[in-house]
């Protein structure tokens, strides 16, 4: 992969491509190690910024990555490795903020900021009409349904986190696992569950 000589890179930038060279072309896990290390803690605070959630910022972190790592043949070294990485993670918060904005009702409620600015409050519904409840229950049954697909070690821990609700950290204790190994198979369980749904739309 050739760096664009039109451009001046930084000396971390021009690292960065060396330690992506070696991912590709060799396939070296400690390149992918390194390049994760650099950038994980700016990823997750600039996530933790649009999302305002630890568990959400902390899952949001990991899919950046995984996006990143898994597209990373296709990064062209005409601008640095983090600028593009910042878009796939911004990119990926957004998308997730949109899906969680379809359950928010707007109360049209306003109030003025500093700048004497009228500012619009979204306020969640928690109380779901008739048609909402059905329509929940329905997903939660089906979501249910491609759990119990998943391998044994991926079902305990999905139920535990979205179902159970528990943080990472109370899965760990939960099972006397490591917080990472934990992370990583919530990962896997995700997308495996993905690749079910997936499979199961191209039947339809």
């Amino acid at each position: 992969m050739e760096v664009n000589n039109n451009k001046q890179f930084s000396n971390k930038a021009l690292e960065d491509f060396r330690l992506i060279d070696k991912a590709l072309e060799d396939g070296d896990e400690q390149a992918f190690a390194e390049l994760m290390q650099r950038y994980k803690m700016a990823v997750y605070h600039m996530i933790l910024k649009m999302v305002r959630n630890v568990d959400d910022a902390e899952d949001l972190t990991i899919e950046a990555f995984a996006k990143a790592f898994k597209n990373l043949h296709k990064f062209k070294k005409d601008y640095t490795f983090s600028t593009w990485l910042f878009r796939i993670a911004t990119n990926n918060a957004i998308d997730f903020i949109r899906k969680k904005k379809l359950k928010t009702l707007s109360l049209n409620t306003t109030f003025k900021n500093d700048s004497g600015d009228d500012v619009n409050i979204d306020v969640e519904d928690e109380n779901l009409n008739p048609q909402q409840e059905a329509i929940k229950t329905q997903k939660i049954e089906l979501v249910q349904m491609f759990v119990t697909k998943l391998p044994a070690k991926y079902q305990r821990l999905v139920k535990l986190r979205y179902f159970e609700e528990l943080s990472y950290d109370e899965i760990a204790k939960e099972l006397d696992a490591p917080l990472g190994t934990i992370k990583a198979q919530l990962y896997r369980a995700r997308e495996l569950m993905y690749e079910l749904v997936k499979s199961k739309r191209e039947h339809l």
